[in-house]
């Protein structure tokens, strides 16, 4: 191999917090290096698959060739290979801290955010000269917490109303006559965890068969209830929400570490599982875009490439911390991984009813303390072509427009689910990606196939398939909603039955 090195563009690592000491050479870390396809799947602009899981390996995965050199270069620098995989381009490493270092040439420390102790590099990574072309990540070598939930507990003193998620989709028109038989729904989570007799004494007390749970360990993430304070909110509410709605679809959890690595770790193994092969993906999991960096979001942005055209879907919530999405910069700011022109961006709305009908629906804006919806222009990803045909204009600098689609978001209007055995309220955007997600399970079974990768038909549909319902009024800071696509709520929440005529 050749010992002249190059930096991984990309790689750069930004500190984050106060330096508090050394990294200790001798602690075992493990990274994950994320390599390019061979060669890059079609990606279906009319929904369904353009290959299967069992093609997709020999025609679209990592090159044996460049496997091998990943292999040659973790034994020159003494580090160990832990798990290859050919259809998720990816080999994990192992090694000690101070080989780590050697290998990519980056300095390890010891940062504090927060009240927490993390790894960061500093500098960016370098790879030999022929290895380099290959690599699209090298994720792990830093292990902050990258994402945040995007849900909201109504606070006790607020005036609302609240709805069982199976209200939603009957407001919403979701087809009912079916449950989802046949899909599988992966979630990915990054913490938390639940209880299996919580949930079948919260379905129980719905009148609804608990649905199949199964938890999948990624990286040694792992399935850890706590209390109704943690991230178990995130948990219970993605399976409660898509449990209610699609209770014949099987629900797999993918547990994994708050880092880049095993974030891209879970999305790729829930992708490309040939166990469960599930049809739809839910994350409610993310940060601003400039906390990201760039070749995670590459990276990320790639794998959900391969799910479109295995014909995944994937909904990820846009987040809770409007235009600015909770950075204090001044500038405005798009949540990832919903800003991945790959995924279906999901915003939050006001929902208000009467007599099992809409009575009226708003962008969801509780302030900066009470949270609003995501949504604005990414600054990492182009304009995606079905947007431009939509005639979407973003701003200068400004590219993929977020979210696509809405839903009810607002606390004020929130979710009755029950955490740990304690019955609460929740809202944000995290309710959205699951109920989306519960949608288009229901969808897969009515059609008889997959709808996939959706964003170009969605898009082009016309305005007379009233797919949408158009939210014009409110904002979320810095964009306003009004007729058609707008930078808080999308093409608008579901209506189900219209929508699933115009895909049929």
């Amino acid at each position: 191999m050749s010992s002249s090195k190059v930096t991984l563009s990309g790689s750069a690592c930004r500190p984050v917090g106060t330096r508090v000491g050394d990294q200790p050479a001798d602690e075992a870390i493990d990274v994950s290096v994320i390599l390019k396809p061979k060669a890059r799947a079609a990606v279906p602009q009319s929904g369904g698959a353009t290959t299967t899981r069992a093609q997709f390996a020999a025609d679209y995965g990592a090159d044996p060739a460049a496997v091998a050199q990943v292999r040659q270069f973790a034994q020159e620098y003494g580090l160990t290979v832990i798990e290859e995989s050919v259809p998720r381009r990816t080999v994990r490493l192992e090694g000690t801290a101070a080989n780590m270092m050697k290998a990519f040439e980056v300095k390890l420390e010891r940062y504090e955010d927060q009240g927490q102790q993390y790894r960061l590099c500093t500098g960016s990574i370098r790879l030999p000269a022929d290895l380099a072309p290959s690599v699209e990540a090298v994720l792990g070598l830093d292990n902050r917490p990258q994402a945040r939930t995007h849900f909201r507990v109504l606070k006790a003193a607020a005036a609302s109303v609240s709805y069982s998620p199976r209200q939603v989709a009957q407001l919403y028109q979701f087809p009912l006559d079916v449950d989802g038989t046949g899909e599988t729904v992966g979630i990915i989570e990054l913490g938390g965890g639940y209880i299996a007799a919580d949930l079948t004494k919260y379905f129980t007390g719905l009148g609804i068969k608990a649905p199949s749970v199964t938890a999948v360990s990624v990286d040694k993430g792992k399935n850890a209830p706590t209390n109704a304070n943690s991230a178990d909110g995130e948990v219970q509410l993605d399976i409660e929400v898509i449990g209610t709605i699609a209770p014949g679809a099987k629900i797999v959890v993918y547990f994994a570490p708050n880092t880049t690595a095993g974030f891209q770790d879970a999305l790729t193994t829930a992708i490309h599982d040939t166990t469960h092969k599930p049809s739809v993906i839910s994350i409610s999991w993310g940060g601003a875009e400039s906390t990201w960096p760039a070749q995670a979001m590459t990276a990320f942005d790639s794998a959900a490439q391969d799910a479109a055209a295995l014909g995944v879907s994937i909904c990820v919530a846009s987040g809770d911390g409007g235009s600015s999405d909770g950075e204090t910069d001044g500038k405005n700011h798009v949540d990832f991984p919903s800003s991945s022109p790959h995924v279906l961006a999901c915003g939050g709305t006001s929902l208000q009813s009467a007599n099992g009908a809409i009575t009226s629906e708003t962008v969801w804006n509780d302030g900066t303390q009470g949270g609003a919806t995501g949504g604005g222009y990414s600054v990492q990803f182009a304009l995606p072509t079905w947007q431009a045909s939509a005639d979407i204009k973003p701003p200068a600098g400004g590219g993929r427009g977020v979210p696509d689609v809405a839903g009810d978001a607002d606390p004020e209007t929130g979710y009755n689910v029950s955490v740990d055995g304690t019955a609460l309220v929740i809202g944000g955007t995290s309710a959205v990606a699951p109920l989306w997600s519960g949608l288009i399970a229901l969808l897969n079974e009515k059609l008889g196939k997959p709808v996939g990768f959706l964003q170009p038909v969605l898009y082009g549909l016309p305005t007379t398939a009233a797919a949408f319902h158009d939210i014009v009024k409110g904002s979320n800071g810095a964009f306003s909603a009004g007729p058609g696509w707008d930078a808080c709520t999308g093409l608008g929440s579901p209506s189900g039955a219209n929508l699933l005529k115009a895909l049929g």
